[in-house]
């Protein structure tokens, strides 16, 4: 695993959010607080909305999840269960699109239930995720939410999977398994294409990616404006890619100083 230093991160303060038209964002540890998504997060994606700059959540969650958040929460979207399928709304129809074609869909998680069952009985106390069955593309083993296995048992979840061909990456609470290319990482740029027609860029200026874990990392690679929540730095050590920059309060109030710092630099641009 790449190793690296925490302090090798810039502070919040040093990035350049004056160009920024929308967020991605993950959910668990990154706009949640132990657990639970505070009153001042829903108020700081709501001063973001008001200012007509959009949030798209990007989760290893489940699919029915992704429906009643985009339903209810102020978000023009949501890329659920690690880039397997993506919610958005057109006008106000609200539109599913999945990574996979129907047929290969199927088959891919035909053959996950028999490797992720397996997997289950290769490492001890592991069990699915009580949202699994929720779920339409992936899959959630439990090893820190209702369960508490550890790093060494997700470890060796990733390690068995891997080797069958499975793509097992952790969040902060669950190790997600998929079959298909894809990841977050596809997925957002699948989301811009399709829902704003835009293509992302090598120096991507207009979009901000905020996380907090391991399933993070493609997308803290693939953006010059990627922000880890402070409590990234529990496993930043291990990560194989970094944020560029980094919040001073962990979890909600992190996003909540993102969103503020957005907003600021974006005033200040037009008022040059």
């Amino acid at each position: 695993m790449p190793t690296g230093k925490s302090d090798a991160l810039a502070p919040l303060h040093e990035a350049d959010l004056s160009r920024v038209e929308a967020v991605f964002t993950d959910v668990d540890g990154t706009l949640t607080t132990n657990g639970k998504l505070t009153s001042a997060t829903l108020r700081a994606m709501e001063w973001l909305q008001s200012h007509r700059v959009p949030v798209v959540l990007v989760s290893g969650r489940p699919a029915g999840w992704g429906e009643a958040w985009v339903r209810q929460w102020p978000v023009a979207g949501a890329i659920m269960e690690n880039g397997g399928l993506h919610f958005a709304w057109r006008g106000e129809r609200l539109v599913k699109t999945y990574a996979q074609a129907p047929r290969a869909r199927l088959a891919a998680r035909k053959a996950l239930v028999g490797h992720v069952q397996a997997a289950l009985k290769h490492v001890k106390g592991a069990r699915l995720s009580s949202d699994s069955s929720s779920t339409e593309v992936d899959l959630a083993i439990d090893y820190a939410e209702d369960v508490k296995l550890g790093s060494a048992s997700a470890d060796a979840l990733e390690a068995f999977l891997g080797k069958r061909g499975v793509t097992a990456v952790r969040s902060s609470v669950h190790v997600n398994c998929w079959i298909g290319a894809f990841d977050k990482c596809s997925a957002v740029r699948r989301f811009a294409k399709l829902e704003w027609k835009q293509a992302l860029t090598a120096d991507e200026r207009r979009y901000v990616y905020v996380g907090d874990s391991f399933n993070d990392a493609p997308m803290f690679g693939a953006f010059p404006l990627s922000i880890g929540v402070a409590n990234v730095r529990d496993v930043l050590d291990r990560l194989e890619a970094k944020p560029r920059f980094i919040t001073r309060a962990r979890e909600g109030k992190g996003f909540g100083e993102v969103a503020d710092a957005i907003v600021r630099a974006r005033r200040s641009r037009r008022n040059r």
